[in-house]
């Protein structure tokens, strides 16, 4: 990606250009690490988006044919029963009266989820729940199906990609004509051509890779669950006089790889049934079941598809919960969480948008958006970013081959600066790395080990890099 012509071993370059070489160095050897696991992410994200827009991930779009009444939900949980032995986990309310209810049924092999009639009682299909092709590219997308050192592996070439971008920013920007750099060249031929579209594209498409990256991580275990959610995570004291229970909404709500519960509750403890605690809920003499839940739902605004997730145990609570995450609706401005005592019926939690720190909000916006959840408009710019993630990295690539020597069995790696300048501005930036992201800065300084005593210090390896 340089245009300057290398200099004689005495002649020294401008500061300005020794930084340049520095960033396209960084960006080389972060592109070398980031780029699989950017297609490999652009990829699974694709396959997740159509399969939730045209199929479903949770037999939300099972048509039926919509009747007068639909029955009651225990003769529904009976009929689910009957074809799926096991204990019902969770009612997952239809999006439209014509497509089918979901119950999740936990069994001694797993999850399973049953569809059916609402309106006939009619079981239609059953199947497990994680064993279809959005289970396999969301683990794949989360964990490179290998578990923690999966995410631990993502989670550092997310950060090297916000690295990535902050170089590729920085050698794009213009030093001359000015269209050049936000207008692709299509007059170029060879390499100079994919430069320009190169460059271009990841201009145009690095704010929303920042979002992406910023919410990916989010996610991940090490910055996303030890630090961001660790801090941000809804305080369970402002549940006044609650009783709480040892299970957090993550290990009680959430089951396999599939997270079920707003990103700003994973760490939040669950409250426990069995108090005088709570303001009126479900009123005194109605029984406390399905039924009287779904009914205390829609009273309190659930509007269309929400989820009732039943009791664990003695002092396990009713949840009623719709969440944008998990396409509930496509306004995570109106995402909700309300937990109800079992045996009084009283609401012992409410929780709602408004109520998260501002990193929850972010979040409840940021997943469903980074998900492709939020409308039509939100699936369009996600497919558009996902195939241009793609192409910036085989383009990279692409650049790369053709740089290299023909014939020479060499990385070609950028030269390494006659000198480094900024060096205190540099340590500063790895501290800072380091402090946010830890993985990332191990890595790096890693990599910024290896470079200055390995690469500049033994003439073969040099050789051979580049």
């Amino acid at each position: 990606m340089a245009t300057s012509q290398p200099h004689s071993a005495g002649q020294s370059r401008p500061l300005t250009e020794k930084f340049y070489f520095a960033a396209w160095r960084w960006h080389f050897y972060a592109g070398l690490y980031v780029v699989p696991f950017m297609i490999m992410l652009a990829v699974t994200g694709l396959m997740m988006m159509f399969i939730t827009q045209f199929d479903g991930r949770d037999g939300e779009t099972i048509r039926i044919t919509q009747g007068e009444t639909a029955l009651p939900l225990p003769r529904l949980e009976d009929s689910v029963l009957a074809a799926q032995p096991g204990a019902i986990a969770e009612w997952i309310g239809p999006k439209a009266p014509d497509l089918a209810t979901v119950f999740r049924v936990k069994t001694e092999e797993g999850q399973r989820l049953v569809a059916i009639d609402q309106y006939t009682g009619e079981v239609l299909s059953s199947w497990d729940r994680r064993a279809g092709w959005y289970d396999w590219a969301d683990n794949m997308h989360g964990s490179l199906l290998i578990g923690d050192t999966g995410d631990r592996l993502i989670e550092i070439a997310a950060g090297l990609g916000l690295l990535l971008v902050f170089t590729g920013l920085y050698i794009w920007w213009p030093r001359g004509n000015a269209a050049s750099a936000f207008i692709p060249n299509f007059r170029a031929r060879g390499r100079a051509l994919w430069k320009s579209l190169h460059a271009v594209t990841g201009f145009w498409m690095s704010a929303l890779l920042i979002v992406f990256l910023i919410s990916g991580l989010s996610w991940t275990g090490i910055w996303g669950g030890k630090f961001v959610q660790a801090w941000s995570t809804f305080p369970a004291e402002k549940w006044d006089n609650v009783p709480l229970s040892d299970t957090t909404h993550a290990e009680h709500m959430n089951h396999g790889h599939t997270n079920d519960v707003p990103w700003a509750l994973e760490q939040t403890p669950m409250p426990a049934s069995g108090s005088d605690a709570g303001i009126d809920g479900i009123p005194a003499g109605t029984p406390v079941n399905s039924d009287s839940l779904v009914i205390l739902g829609r009273l309190l605004g659930m509007e269309g598809r929400f989820r009732l997730a039943y009791p664990g145990g003695e002092d396990g609570v009713w949840t009623i919960n719709r969440d944008s995450m998990s396409s509930d609706s496509d306004d995570p401005f109106i995402d909700r969480t309300i937990h109800i005592d079992r045996h009084s019926g009283k609401i012992l939690a409410d929780v709602k948008f408004e109520d998260y720190s501002w990193a929850g909000k972010s979040m409840a916006v940021g997943i469903p958006f980074h998900m492709g959840l939020m409308g039509t408009w939100n699936f369009v710019l996600n497919v558009v970013f996902c195939l241009s993630v793609i192409f910036v990295s085989v383009s990279g690539v692409v650049m790369w081959l053709k740089r290299r020597p023909a014939g020479a069995a060499r990385l070609a790696a950028p030269p390494v600066p006659a000198d480094l300048p900024f060096w205190k501005g540099a340590l500063l930036i790895g501290l800072f790395t380091s402090l946010a992201f830890p993985l990332v800065g191990i890595t790096l300084l890693a990599v910024l080990a290896f470079d200055v005593l390995l690469v500049s210090n033994i003439p073969a390896m040099k050789r051979a890099l580049t």
